[in-house]
C-alpha cells in the first residue's frame, strides 16, 4: 500500500451511496498534485465502494471491533493520507484516531451547522428538522472532525434558501447540489493552500 509519487493524498470514507465521494474521484482522477488513494466503509453494501473500483481506487471494508481496535487507524496510516473525507460517514470516529491525524480529517454536514448537528442528525433526518422549525435558510458545512459528532471547527459554509413548499426530498436536492460543488473546490484549497489548520468560515 502506500504511493510513490509526491501527490497529496486523500482517504475517503463513506458510509452509503456515495455521491460525494464520486465528485471527489472525478475531481482529482488527473489532478497533477492531489489523488485518492483508498476509500473506507463501514457498510458492505455501500455503493460507495463500486465508485472507488470504478476508479481503480483500493476500498476496505470494517466493523465497529476493528474500527475500536485501531485495525483501520493503521491500515489508513499506510496510505499516508494528508486529508481524510468523511463523505457521509455516519460513525463517530475513536479518540485515537482522531488524535493520529490532527486538523486532517474533514466532514461535509447538510445543515448551517451549529444548528441542526449531533448525534442522529444525517440524510433526511436534518432536512426534515430544518423544515419542522421553519427555517428560512439551510445549508452545508465543512468542518474539521474532533471527538463529538459535528463539532470540529468549521471551514466553510453555503447556505441556500428553504422554500414554503419544501418536502424532505426537494430540500435535500437543494443541499446535495451544495455539497456537490463545493466539497472538491473546499478539498482542493485546502490541500494546495497548506493551511490545514482551523479558520473563520466563509459563506
Amino acid at each position: 500500500m502506500g504511493t510513490s509519487s509526491d501527490k497529496k493524498n486523500i482517504v475517503i470514507f463513506a458510509s452509503g451511496s456515495g455521491s460525494n465521494a464520486q465528485r471527489l474521484l472525478e475531481h482529482f482522477e488527473h489532478h497533477p498534485h492531489i489523488q485518492v488513494v483508498a476509500l473506507f466503509s463501514n457498510n458492505p453494501d455501500a455503493f460507495a465502494l463500486q465508485r472507488a473500483q470504478n476508479f481503480g481506487v483500493p476500498t476496505g471494508v470494517f466493523d465497529r471491533a476493528a474500527l475500536r481496535s485501531g485495525e483501520v487507524l493503521e491500515q489508513v496510516q499506510a496510505y499516508n493520507p494528508d486529508l481524510i473525507v468523511l463523505a457521509g460517514f455516519l460513525w463517530l470516529l475513536p479518540s485515537a484516531f482522531v488524535q493520529a491525524f490532527p486538523n486532517k480529517i474533514i466532514n461535509i454536514h447538510p445543515s448551517l451547522l451549529p444548528k441542526f448537528g449531533g448525534k442522529g442528525m444525517h440524510g433526511q433526518h436534518v432536512h426534515q428538522a430544518v423544515i419542522n422549525a421553519q427555517e428560512a435558510e439551510s445549508g452545508i458545512t465543512i468542518h474539521y472532525v474532533n471527538e463529538h459528532y459535528d463539532e470540529g471547527a468549521p471551514i466553510y459554509q453555503e447556505r441556500c434558501p428553504v422554500q414554503p413548499d419544501d418536502t424532505c426530498e426537494t430540500l435535500a436536492a437543494r443541499v446535495l447540489t451544495l455539497e456537490h460543488r463545493h466539497l472538491p473546490r473546499v478539498v482542493e484549497e485546502l490541500l494546495t493552500s497548506g493551511k490545514n489548520s482551523p479558520e473563520t468560515p466563509t459563506a
